[in-house]
């Protein structure tokens, strides 16, 4: 697959992704790259990723606190918040209508 086509798919959709992630549970920055990878995303770089996760944060669609590691340093854990749920059902509902769109103008036969 493209590259650059792979990277801009994912600048548009990684802030719905993240939020689907710590919907599940909270989580910490490694760990939801991890997830990503995981699901085929790829690798998310922390340059990447920690933007995201703090522009969630600043908007009020996630909360954060520190917790101390069991064999390393602290660790930012990151849930969703009320505001967070809602920006993820009504992002879903957008994002469903949007890719069954796209599949149906893709998988069509052009006209001639």
């Amino acid at each position: 697959m493209d590259q650059e086509r792979r990277a801009q798919w994912l600048r548009g959709v990684l802030d719905l992704c993240v939020l689907a992630l710590v919907s599940r549970g909270e989580s910490y920055g490694y760990e939801l790259s991890q997830a990503l990878r995981t699901y085929g995303l790829g690798t998310v770089q922390g340059g990447t990723l920690y933007p995201v996760l703090l522009r969630l944060q600043r908007s009020g669609l996630l909360t954060a606190h520190w917790r101390e590691g069991r064999t390393g340093p602290a660790r930012k854990y990151y849930r969703i918040s009320p505001a967070g749920s809602a920006a993820l059902r009504a992002a879903t509902t957008d994002w469903s209508a949007f890719a069954l769109s796209v599949g149906a103008i893709l998988s069509e036969e052009p006209k001639r």
